[in-house]
Protein backbone atom coordinates (compact mmCIF):
# COMPACT_ATOMS: atom_id res chain seq x y z
CA UNK A 1 0.00 0.00 0.00
CA UNK A 2 3.32 2.37 0.74
CA UNK A 3 4.32 1.35 -2.86
CA UNK A 4 3.59 5.12 -3.60
CA UNK A 5 6.67 6.26 -1.40
CA UNK A 6 9.38 4.54 -4.72
CA UNK A 7 7.71 6.99 -7.23
CA UNK A 8 10.18 9.88 -8.43
CA UNK A 9 7.59 12.15 -7.03
CA UNK A 10 8.01 11.21 -3.43
CA UNK A 11 11.85 10.54 -3.44
CA UNK A 12 11.87 14.58 -4.39
CA UNK A 13 9.86 15.02 -1.27
CA UNK A 14 11.85 12.96 1.00
CA UNK A 15 15.45 14.03 -0.41
CA UNK A 16 14.00 17.66 0.40
CA UNK A 17 12.26 17.08 4.15
CA UNK A 18 15.79 14.83 5.21
CA UNK A 19 17.65 18.34 3.86
CA UNK A 20 15.52 20.81 5.16
CA UNK A 21 14.23 19.75 8.70
CA UNK A 22 18.40 19.36 10.08
CA UNK A 23 18.85 22.80 8.32
CA UNK A 24 16.39 24.59 9.94
CA UNK A 25 16.79 23.57 13.14
CA UNK A 26 20.84 24.21 12.90
CA UNK A 27 19.63 27.50 11.85
CA UNK A 28 17.68 28.20 14.77
CA UNK A 29 20.49 26.48 17.39
CA UNK A 30 23.14 29.25 15.75
CA UNK A 31 20.35 31.94 16.14
CA UNK A 32 19.94 30.98 19.65
CA UNK A 33 23.41 30.81 20.63
CA UNK A 34 23.79 34.19 19.17
CA UNK A 35 21.21 35.35 21.57
CA UNK A 36 22.69 33.76 24.55
CA UNK A 37 26.24 34.90 23.90
CA UNK A 38 24.83 38.36 23.75
CA UNK A 39 23.14 37.92 27.21
CA UNK A 40 26.22 36.59 28.85
CA UNK A 41 27.91 39.56 26.82
CA UNK A 42 25.88 42.12 28.31
CA UNK A 43 26.20 40.57 31.79
CA UNK A 44 29.83 40.58 31.56
CA UNK A 45 30.01 44.40 30.44
CA UNK A 46 27.91 45.33 32.89
CA UNK A 47 30.43 43.54 35.40
CA UNK A 48 33.37 45.15 33.96
CA UNK A 49 31.53 48.79 34.28
CA UNK A 50 30.63 47.94 38.27
CA UNK A 51 34.52 47.05 38.87
CA UNK A 52 35.84 50.23 36.62
CA UNK A 53 33.28 52.61 38.71
CA UNK A 54 35.24 51.24 41.79
CA UNK A 55 38.58 50.28 40.16
CA UNK A 56 41.77 53.19 39.97
CA UNK A 57 42.02 54.90 36.68
CA UNK A 58 44.76 53.49 34.47
CA UNK A 59 46.99 55.87 31.76
CA UNK A 60 44.43 56.46 28.63
CA UNK A 61 47.65 54.96 26.47
CA UNK A 62 47.11 51.25 28.05
CA UNK A 63 43.70 51.64 27.73
CA UNK A 64 43.78 52.21 23.79
CA UNK A 65 42.64 50.77 21.47
CA UNK A 66 38.74 50.73 22.91
CA UNK A 67 37.22 47.04 22.31
CA UNK A 68 34.83 45.45 25.11
CA UNK A 69 37.22 44.70 27.55
CA UNK A 70 38.42 48.61 27.67
CA UNK A 71 35.27 49.76 27.24
CA UNK A 72 33.66 51.41 29.96
CA UNK A 73 37.23 51.09 32.25
CA UNK A 74 38.02 54.39 34.08
CA UNK A 75 40.83 56.46 32.04
CA UNK A 76 43.06 59.35 33.03
CA UNK A 77 44.73 61.93 31.03
CA UNK A 78 47.05 64.95 31.26
CA UNK A 79 47.13 67.92 29.49
CA UNK A 80 44.82 71.75 28.75
CA UNK A 81 41.95 72.26 27.34
CA UNK A 82 41.78 74.24 24.06
CA UNK A 83 38.76 76.71 25.07
CA UNK A 84 38.67 78.00 21.20
CA UNK A 85 36.75 75.19 20.28
CA UNK A 86 33.91 73.82 23.09
CA UNK A 87 31.21 72.01 21.03
CA UNK A 88 28.09 71.14 22.09
CA UNK A 89 26.24 67.33 21.02
CA UNK A 90 22.39 68.12 20.20
CA UNK A 91 19.83 66.46 21.20
CA UNK A 92 20.84 63.92 23.83
CA UNK A 93 18.38 61.78 26.13
CA UNK A 94 19.50 61.27 29.74
CA UNK A 95 18.25 58.75 31.78
CA UNK A 96 18.19 59.23 35.38
CA UNK A 97 15.59 59.09 38.68
CA UNK A 98 13.63 61.79 36.77
CA UNK A 99 13.14 59.37 33.96
CA UNK A 100 14.46 60.32 30.31
CA UNK A 101 15.20 64.13 29.86
CA UNK A 102 16.36 65.91 26.30
CA UNK A 103 19.55 67.68 26.68
CA UNK A 104 23.17 68.18 24.63
CA UNK A 105 26.44 67.49 25.66
CA UNK A 106 29.25 69.43 26.60
CA UNK A 107 32.40 68.51 24.86
CA UNK A 108 35.79 69.60 25.24
CA UNK A 109 39.00 68.96 23.60
CA UNK A 110 42.09 68.14 25.69
CA UNK A 111 45.50 68.73 24.11
CA UNK A 112 47.67 65.86 25.99
CA UNK A 113 51.32 65.96 26.34
CA UNK A 114 51.40 63.78 23.42
CA UNK A 115 50.27 66.15 20.65
CA UNK A 116 47.04 64.53 20.48
CA UNK A 117 43.62 65.89 21.80
CA UNK A 118 40.96 63.32 23.58
CA UNK A 119 37.71 64.43 23.27
CA UNK A 120 36.13 65.19 26.90
CA UNK A 121 32.26 64.69 27.65
CA UNK A 122 32.37 67.17 30.91
CA UNK A 123 28.77 66.65 31.25
CA UNK A 124 25.23 67.18 30.45
CA UNK A 125 22.38 69.91 30.23
CA UNK A 126 18.40 70.03 29.62
CA UNK A 127 17.42 72.23 27.19
CA UNK A 128 18.25 73.29 23.40
CA UNK A 129 21.81 73.74 22.45
CA UNK A 130 20.51 75.94 19.92
CA UNK A 131 19.03 78.07 22.53
CA UNK A 132 20.96 80.74 24.25
CA UNK A 133 18.98 81.14 27.52
CA UNK A 134 19.60 77.20 27.88
CA UNK A 135 23.42 77.42 26.71
CA UNK A 136 24.64 80.41 28.96
CA UNK A 137 24.34 77.94 31.77
CA UNK A 138 27.04 75.93 30.32
CA UNK A 139 30.34 76.56 32.42
CA UNK A 140 33.89 77.47 30.86
CA UNK A 141 36.38 74.80 31.09
CA UNK A 142 39.14 74.85 33.40
CA UNK A 143 42.49 76.67 32.49
CA UNK A 144 45.70 75.95 32.95
CA UNK A 145 47.06 71.87 32.97
CA UNK A 146 44.82 69.74 34.40
CA UNK A 147 44.09 65.87 35.03
CA UNK A 148 40.87 64.36 33.80
CA UNK A 149 39.61 61.14 34.43
CA UNK A 150 36.50 59.19 33.17
CA UNK A 151 34.85 56.42 31.66
CA UNK A 152 36.73 55.05 28.24
CA UNK A 153 34.04 55.38 25.30
CA UNK A 154 34.86 54.16 21.40
CA UNK A 155 33.75 56.59 18.93
CA UNK A 156 30.02 57.00 17.66
CA UNK A 157 28.87 55.72 14.48
CA UNK A 158 25.76 56.32 12.61
CA UNK A 159 24.01 53.66 14.58
CA UNK A 160 24.83 55.12 17.68
CA UNK A 161 21.58 56.43 19.84
CA UNK A 162 21.64 59.98 19.53
CA UNK A 163 23.88 60.48 16.57
CA UNK A 164 23.02 63.43 13.87
CA UNK A 165 24.98 62.36 10.46
CA UNK A 166 23.31 63.89 8.22
CA UNK A 167 24.81 67.48 9.01
CA UNK A 168 23.79 70.88 8.77
CA UNK A 169 24.26 71.71 12.52
CA UNK A 170 24.93 75.16 13.12
CA UNK A 171 28.96 76.30 14.15
CA UNK A 172 29.66 75.28 17.41
CA UNK A 173 27.51 72.11 17.29
CA UNK A 174 29.09 68.41 16.62
CA UNK A 175 26.44 65.68 15.81
CA UNK A 176 28.70 62.47 16.34
CA UNK A 177 31.39 62.30 18.87
CA UNK A 178 34.25 60.76 16.90
CA UNK A 179 37.77 61.06 15.21
CA UNK A 180 36.45 61.14 12.05
CA UNK A 181 33.88 63.86 12.97
CA UNK A 182 36.40 66.39 14.55
CA UNK A 183 38.83 65.85 11.90
CA UNK A 184 38.26 68.75 9.60
CA UNK A 185 36.88 71.28 12.92
CA UNK A 186 39.99 71.39 14.76
CA UNK A 187 44.03 71.28 12.67
CA UNK A 188 45.09 68.96 15.30
CA UNK A 189 45.29 64.98 15.92
CA UNK A 190 42.21 63.91 17.83
CA UNK A 191 42.22 60.05 19.90
CA UNK A 192 40.11 57.50 18.25
CA UNK A 193 37.94 57.29 21.58
CA UNK A 194 36.50 59.49 24.28
CA UNK A 195 36.08 59.67 27.80
CA UNK A 196 32.55 61.36 30.20
CA UNK A 197 33.65 62.49 32.95
CA UNK A 198 32.48 60.87 36.16
CA UNK A 199 32.72 64.18 38.49
CA UNK A 200 31.70 67.05 36.42
CA UNK A 201 31.35 70.62 37.36
CA UNK A 202 27.93 72.21 38.06
CA UNK A 203 25.62 72.28 37.04
CA UNK A 204 26.79 69.67 34.66
CA UNK A 205 25.36 65.93 34.96
CA UNK A 206 27.59 63.19 34.42
CA UNK A 207 26.95 61.26 31.24
CA UNK A 208 27.07 57.41 32.22
CA UNK A 209 29.11 55.46 29.86
CA UNK A 210 27.22 53.52 26.92
CA UNK A 211 27.75 49.55 26.28
CA UNK A 212 30.29 48.70 24.11
CA UNK A 213 28.36 47.84 20.65
CA UNK A 214 27.68 44.22 20.36
CA UNK A 215 27.56 43.27 23.89
CA UNK A 216 24.60 44.78 25.36
CA UNK A 217 20.49 43.62 24.77
CA UNK A 218 19.91 45.85 21.66
CA UNK A 219 17.46 45.22 19.14
CA UNK A 220 20.10 43.11 17.23
CA UNK A 221 20.01 40.23 20.21
CA UNK A 222 15.85 40.64 20.57
CA UNK A 223 16.16 39.84 16.54
CA UNK A 224 18.15 36.86 16.73
CA UNK A 225 15.60 35.48 19.21
CA UNK A 226 12.92 36.23 16.85
CA UNK A 227 15.02 34.59 14.25
CA UNK A 228 15.63 31.57 16.80
CA UNK A 229 11.65 31.03 16.64
CA UNK A 230 11.34 31.03 13.13
CA UNK A 231 13.53 28.95 11.98
CA UNK A 232 12.10 26.45 14.50
CA UNK A 233 8.68 27.32 13.08
CA UNK A 234 9.91 26.52 10.08
CA UNK A 235 11.19 22.94 10.56
CA UNK A 236 8.35 21.91 12.56
CA UNK A 237 5.78 23.23 9.24
CA UNK A 238 7.83 21.07 7.10
CA UNK A 239 7.13 17.79 9.43
CA UNK A 240 3.26 18.85 9.08
CA UNK A 241 3.63 19.12 5.25
CA UNK A 242 5.36 16.05 4.93
CA UNK A 243 2.56 13.54 6.98
CA UNK A 244 -0.22 15.47 5.34
CA UNK A 245 1.09 14.50 1.99
CA UNK A 246 1.66 11.02 2.99
CA UNK A 247 -1.71 10.55 5.02
CA UNK A 248 -3.46 11.77 1.76
CA UNK A 249 -1.86 9.95 -0.55
CA UNK A 250 -1.84 6.66 1.65
CA UNK A 251 -5.60 6.99 1.52
CA UNK A 252 -5.76 7.20 -2.00
CA UNK A 253 -3.97 3.93 -1.83
CA UNK A 254 -6.22 2.23 0.10
CA UNK A 255 -8.80 2.91 -1.87
CA UNK A 256 -7.92 2.02 -4.96
CA UNK A 257 -6.63 -1.65 -3.06
CA UNK A 258 -10.50 -1.52 -2.37
CA UNK A 259 -11.50 -0.78 -5.73
CA UNK A 260 -13.28 2.43 -4.91
CA UNK A 261 -12.54 5.50 -7.15
CA UNK A 262 -13.10 8.67 -6.36
CA UNK A 263 -15.91 11.06 -7.56
CA UNK A 264 -15.71 12.70 -11.45
CA UNK A 265 -12.26 9.99 -12.06
CA UNK A 266 -12.13 7.28 -14.51
CA UNK A 267 -14.53 9.07 -16.96
CA UNK A 268 -12.00 9.64 -19.96
CA UNK A 269 -8.80 7.91 -18.85
CA UNK A 270 -10.22 3.85 -18.91
CA UNK A 271 -13.17 4.63 -20.94
CA UNK A 272 -15.62 3.08 -18.15
CA UNK A 273 -18.27 6.16 -18.11
CA UNK A 274 -18.69 4.70 -22.32
CA UNK A 275 -19.07 1.51 -21.18
CA UNK A 276 -21.51 1.69 -18.59
CA UNK A 277 -23.77 4.20 -21.05
CA UNK A 278 -22.88 1.17 -24.06
CA UNK A 279 -24.16 -1.63 -21.81
CA UNK A 280 -27.64 0.91 -20.31
CA UNK A 281 -28.51 1.38 -24.14
CA UNK A 282 -28.37 -2.17 -24.80
CA UNK A 283 -30.24 -3.26 -22.35
CA UNK A 284 -33.15 -0.82 -22.88
CA UNK A 285 -33.16 -2.47 -26.54
CA UNK A 286 -33.60 -5.71 -25.56
CA UNK A 287 -36.30 -4.70 -23.07
CA UNK A 288 -37.87 -3.10 -25.57
CA UNK A 289 -37.84 -6.13 -27.82
CA UNK A 290 -38.85 -8.39 -25.18
CA UNK A 291 -42.15 -6.27 -24.59
CA UNK A 292 -42.45 -6.34 -28.37
CA UNK A 293 -42.89 -10.16 -28.65
CA UNK A 294 -46.19 -10.04 -26.37
CA UNK A 295 -49.03 -12.31 -26.73
CA UNK A 296 -50.48 -12.85 -29.40
CA UNK A 297 -53.83 -10.98 -28.73
CA UNK A 298 -51.75 -7.81 -28.41
CA UNK A 299 -52.19 -7.18 -24.79
CA UNK A 300 -49.48 -6.60 -22.07
CA UNK A 301 -47.13 -5.33 -25.91
CA UNK A 302 -45.23 -2.30 -25.91
CA UNK A 303 -46.23 0.76 -28.50
CA UNK A 304 -44.49 -1.55 -31.83
CA UNK A 305 -47.05 -4.30 -31.36
CA UNK A 306 -50.11 -1.22 -30.94
CA UNK A 307 -49.07 -0.34 -34.66
CA UNK A 308 -48.66 -3.17 -35.59
CA UNK A 309 -52.33 -4.46 -34.71
CA UNK A 310 -53.52 -1.41 -36.70
CA UNK A 311 -51.41 -1.90 -39.49
CA UNK A 312 -53.30 -5.18 -39.78
CA UNK A 313 -56.50 -4.29 -39.17
CA UNK A 314 -56.20 -1.51 -42.29
CA UNK A 315 -55.23 -3.89 -44.38
CA UNK A 316 -58.08 -6.20 -43.72
CA UNK A 317 -60.31 -3.57 -44.52
CA UNK A 318 -58.89 -2.78 -48.14
CA UNK A 319 -59.34 -6.21 -48.98
CA UNK A 320 -63.16 -6.38 -47.99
Amino acid sequence: MYRFLLTPRWWGINVFAVLAIPLCIFMGSWQLSRFEDRVQSHQQQEDRSARAKAAAARPLERLLPVDTVTSGRQASARGRYDTAHQLLVPARTLKDKHGERQGFYVLDLLRTDGGKALPVVRGWLPGDAGAKADTANVPAPPKGEVTVTGALQASENQGTDGVQAGGGLPRGQLGMISAAALVNIVPYEVYDAWITQTDPQSPLHAVPPAAAEGSGLDLKAFQNLGYTGEWFVFAGFVVFMWFRLFRRDAEAAKDAALGIVPEGEGGDDDGSDGAGVSVVASASVSGGADRGDGPADGRGGGPGAGRGEEQGEATRAGQA
